[in-house]
């Protein structure tokens, strides 16, 4: 008997989008912790800080930066979870390692909780990007695939959005509660929720994975679509099961996977290494320091941030099927680092006392952040789970998010060190380099990889040397 029903019309693409939306909550979520770090490091450094006396410099660093300590091998756990539990198991403990982590906020003001929760929270942070983009890959159509893909970026943002305009009206402890209502109200909800096609053919579930995907794509089980899928699903396996036990040595000892790996490695290191991750951790601050006239406060301003971010990965959700992959990618990368370098600019024109708007702070963050949003967070996270089949997936964004966090981790606790010592300029300056060089990097190595196959889009990683020496054996067999 058919456990999934649907109620619209046949290949309907709606429960796709409810999967995916209810699978991006818990992103949500995600970005609400994120963004939580920007109100409440203005309020627990103030002389009102709730925990009874300022907060130091060093603690608020350790506040921002141990979640991504955390992450390293959290990614590595939560990948082995999701392959061996699935995917819909490590989604759920996402969820739960973030409501712990405001439970933990809510029980104490002291030193060791406040580090202790981002500590944990560091637990969800690995599983974010590792979990959520793979599951929403696997329940999606081609012909969609991008677009649900966006939303997993678009579901961050607006939660960093949510928690700049919470924490600007809320009390501490208010703030406390809605973050921890936003993973139990996602825990409830997606207990409703299939788990991935992929995984349940995978583990030999083939009825199952046939009732899945005829809930998906609003068709019945006997469906000629749904045939066919699942055999594609199966056509994946087999061919994985050809390749090497382990992941990681089947791609470095195929040519084509290697540069593959590489490409995930790149936009990934790009996309972390971009400068948004401090900006928006630390967007109160550095609006404080820029000091520019305008009558918003620096969490107002923060909020302004937020909003053109979300603005940005609305866009990125809407074109990114009609655009292409690479436009959207090089656009994006080489705007925000003009944007970044335009700012350090700002700076270094004010440390000399030459005259500058003082809107253009605001205005080329809000630029480098809507392009970021844009581009950047949703193309690479897209690109880098299109470019490998179901067996490389999981352990591809471990590896390649393990490596970001760890860049992660030392940005953000050197950030604030580093711009009061050596000047935020500089900061910016690296920043607006990361993206200029990663515009040329997706000039001449990133395959448009727009509602293409595997096989498509391995074929144009082949050098042009390889194809004509494919070509040779082909009329020699």
């Amino acid at each position: 008997m058919n456990k999934y029903y649907f109620f619209f019309g046949e290949g309907s693409k709606v429960n796709q989008y409810i999967c995916a939306i209810l699978i991006n909550l818990a992103v949500l979520a995600y970005g609400a912790a994120v963004g939580w770090m920007s109100p409440m490091t203005l309020l627990l450094q103030s002389d009102q800080s709730p925990a009874g006396a300022p907060l130091s410099d060093t603690v608020v660093s350790w506040m921002a930066s141990v979640s991504y300590m955390v992450c390293i091998p959290a990614t590595l756990l939560f990948a082995g979870v999701e392959e061996r539990l699935g995917r819909k198991a490590a989604l759920l403990g996402m969820s739960s390692c973030m409501a712990i982590c405001w439970v933990i906020k809510l029980s104490s003001m002291e030193v060791w909780a406040f580090i202790a929760a981002r500590a944990v929270f560091g637990l969800a942070m690995g599983a974010a990007f590792v979990v959520a983009p793979v599951y929403v890959k696997e329940i999606s159509d081609d012909s969609i695939r991008g677009t649900l893909g966006s939303l997993v970026v678009l579901s961050q943002t607006t939660g960093n959005l949510v928690m700049y305009v919470v924490g600007d009206y809320l009390s501490y402890r208010g703030c406390l509660w809605f973050c921890l209502a936003l993973p139990a109200v996602h825990i409830v909800l997606f207990l409703m929720m299939p788990e991935s096609p992929s995984y349940l053919v995978k583990n030999g579930e083939l009825e199952e994975a046939a009732r899945v995907v005829a809930w998906l794509r609003c068709s019945r089980e006997d469906s000629a679509l749904v045939k066919a899928e699942i055999d594609t699903l199966q056509k994946e396996q087999d061919n994985d099961k050809e390749s090497s036990k382990f992941a990681m040595k089947a791609i470095w000892s195929d040519k084509i996977l290697r540069r593959a790996f590489y490409i995930a490695l790149a936009v990934t290191l790009a996309r972390e290494v971009c400068g948004a991750n401090p900006v928006l951790n630390f967007a109160a601050y550095i609006f404080e320091l820029a000091d520019s006239g305008l009558v918003l406060s620096p969490n107002q301003q923060a909020m302004m941030l937020g909003a053109v971010q979300v603005a940005g990965s609305a866009l990125a959700s809407s074109v990114v099927e009609k655009a292409g992959r690479k436009p959207l990618l090089f656009t994006s990368s080489l705007i925000s680092g003009a944007s970044m370098c335009v700012l350090a600019s700002w700076f270094v024109l004010r440390a000399r006392g030459v005259p500058a708007p003082g809107w253009l702070p605001v205005s080329a963050l809000c630029l480098c952040i809507f392009c970021d949003a844009a581009g950047l967070q949703p193309i690479s996270m897209v690109v880098m789970n299109e470019i490998f089949s179901f067996k490389y997936r999981s352990s591809v964004s471990a590896v390649t998010m393990g490596l970001a966090s760890s860049t992660d981790f030392v940005q953000l606790l050197t950030f604030k060190p580093l711009a009061n010592s050596i000047g935020i300029e500089y900061c910016f300056y690296f920043f607006g380099a990361v993206c200029l060089v990663n515009s040329v990097y997706v000039i001449f190595k990133l395959p448009e990889t727009k509602q293409r196959s595997l096989e498509e889009i391995y074929e144009k990683l082949k050098t042009k040397k390889e194809r004509e020496s494919e070509k040779v054996k082909a009329v020699e067999a």
